[in-house]
C-alpha cells in the first residue's frame, strides 16, 4: 500500500544576487536557491525562509514540490540538498532538482508498518525493523510518499518480511536488494534462574564425656 500526500506548493522569486551579495537576501528573510535539471539552464531564485522551513519539516525527501517563480512559472521540483551553517544552523542555500516529464528518477522511499503480529502480541517477542527506507526508480507522477506493509504475517519467530514482499505500486521499480529483511520478531530472552542448593551443614558432634578421676 502506498501513501500519496496533498500537493506541496512553494513560491520563489527570480534573483540576480550572487556571491557576497546573497547576504542581503538572508537579512531580508530569504534563502538563495538554484533550480537545475537535465538539459535545462540553472535558474537562480530566492525562497521565503519560513515557507521553505515549513516545507522541509513536513515533506519527505521524495516529495514533489510545485515551485511557482514570480507567480507565473510553474516547475515540478524535488529538494536535492541544502547547505546549513555548522555553527548557527542557519539555512544558507537550497538546491532544487527540476523533474522532466517522461524521465524516471531514483529516490529513497520511507517504510511504515501496520497491523499486529501474533508473535509479538501473544508470544512476547520484540518487533525488529531492519530497514526503514528503500531505493526505487519511477516516473515522478508514480512516486509514492511512503510504502506501508502489514506485519500480520509475522506469526512466529522464524517468519520474516523481505523487500521482495513489499506491495510496490505499479510503475515503481525496486533498486535495493530484494532479499534484505525488512522486519522480523525476536524471541523473548529467557533468563534461567540458577538454584543453588544450600550445602548440608555437618551434624553437630556430641560433647565428649568428662573423664572421672580414679578412686
Amino acid at each position: 500500500m502506498s501513501a500519496q500526500s496533498a500537493k506541496t506548493v512553494l513560491t520563489a522569486t527570480s534573483r540576480t544576487e550572487i556571491g557576497k551579495h546573497v547576504a542581503l537576501l538572508r537579512k531580508a528573510g530569504k534563502v538563495p536557491a538554484v533550480v537545475f535539471g537535465h538539459g535545462i539552464d540553472s535558474i537562480p531564485v530566492a525562497l521565503d525562509l519560513h515557507e521553505f522551513e515549513h516545507v522541509r519539516k513536513t515533506a519527505h525527501s521524495n516529495t514533489i514540490i510545485e515551485l511557482k517563480i514570480d507567480g507565473k512559472q510553474s516547475h515540478k521540483v524535488m529538494v536535492h540538498g541544502f547547505q546549513v551553517d555548522p555553527r548557527s544552523r542557519r539555512l544558507l542555500h537550497v538546491d532544487l532538482f527540476e523533474l522532466k516529464s517522461g524521465e524516471e528518477v531514483t529516490v529513497e522511499i520511507p517504510l511504515h508498518s501496520s497491523g499486529e503480529s501474533y508473535a509479538v502480541a501473544r508470544l512476547g517477542g520484540s518487533l525488529l525493523h531492519n530497514i526503514d527506507h528503500i531505493r526505487v526508480r519511477a516516473l515522478p507522477e508514480k512516486l509514492p510518499e511512503s510504502i506501508e506493509y502489514s506485519i500480520e504475517s509475522l506469526e512466529d519467530f522464524d517468519a520474516a518480511i523481505h523487500l521482495r514482499d513489499l506491495p510496490l505500486p505499479e510503475g515503481v521499480t525496486l533498486l535495493s536488494d530484494p532479499d534484505e529483511v525488512v522486519a522480523k520478531v525476536a524471541a523473548p530472552r529467557v533468563v534461567e534462574e540458577v538454584v543453588v542448593e544450600a550445602a548440608a551443614e555437618p551434624a553437630a558432634e556430641a560433647p565428649a564425656a568428662e573423664a572421672k578421676p580414679e578412686a
